[in-house]
């Protein structure tokens, strides 16, 4: 393929546009607040659920409270009622008398346990308060934290976004100054060779696979006419003489 040097070298510019746009985009898909972001809105969607179960927790908790205190005043009203029955009077029989007694001390007993139950209850409730609150305020603190990186993500990201539209900007101009053909020529290498089509030729060294070429090799780059597109013959990639290409010497007669 025949191109002008200074077409060539225009591709080395093409090329370095590229190779930003692709930093750029590695860089937009690994952003450390993107990540950090993403690991909160974990966090957060776990304790989302873990803050569910625990509502559910003290729901249970406090319900059975409430019965357990329901249970109580049952029984403690059944006593009182025996109680001013037995102390009005009106029971005569002294073996109805004693039945009531025992049935006043059996429900006293009953209550004591009932009031035990309460009150391991009562605790049960405050333990299942205390993390929810815990929970509550962890959310609250991840939450801060999950708007305030979203934040820091988002900022980032527009940042990379405005580089890669002035970037891109700049690819259009400088591919517009690119023979047709070279510049699909260029970019069929692309494809080929993980976005790099084209590197410099530098002090004998292909700056592609960053292998340096062999005396044949030299001296058959340096008797290629200057409008000749040579490529490595190591990674097959377009190689661009430049000042710095270490053709100067004549070759060993």
């Amino acid at each position: 393929m025949k191109a002008e040097s200074a077409a060539q070298a225009r591709l080395l510019d093409l090329q370095g546009l590229d190779t930003e746009l692709q930093r750029l985009g590695h860089k937009a898909k690994t952003l450390p607040e993107a990540a950090e972001a993403a690991e909160l809105k974990k966090r957060l969607d776990r304790l989302e659920s873990e803050l569910i179960a625990a509502q559910t927790r003290v729901g249970d908790a406090e319900r059975r409270q409430r019965k357990a205190e329901a249970d109580v005043d049952q029984v403690r009203a059944r006593a009182d009622r025996n109680t001013k029955r037995m102390e009005s009077g009106q029971i005569t029989s002294a073996k109805d008398l004693q039945s009531l007694q025992s049935e006043i001390a059996s429900l006293g007993r009953r209550q004591a346990e009932l009031e035990e139950a309460v009150l391991e209850a009562m605790e049960h409730t405050e333990e299942a308060a205390a993390e929810l609150a815990r929970l509550k305020a962890e959310r609250e603190e991840v939450l801060s934290g999950h708007t305030a990186a979203v934040a820091r993500r988002d900022t980032a990201a527009a940042e990379i976004q405005w580089d890669r539209e002035r970037v891109t900007r700049d690819r259009e101009r400088v591919a517009q100054e690119i023979p047709e053909g070279l510049l699909a020529f260029y970019e069929k290498l692309r494809d080929q060779y993980d976005g790099v089509a084209v590197a410099p030729l530098r002090y004998g060294r292909c700056e592609g696979c960053k292998l340096a070429l062999s005396t044949v090799e030299l001296n058959e780059v340096r008797a290629a006419a200057e409008d000749e597109v040579v490529r490595c013959e190591n990674c097959r990639r377009i190689m661009v003489r430049t000042a710095e290409s270490g053709l100067a010497a004549k070759a060993e007669q």
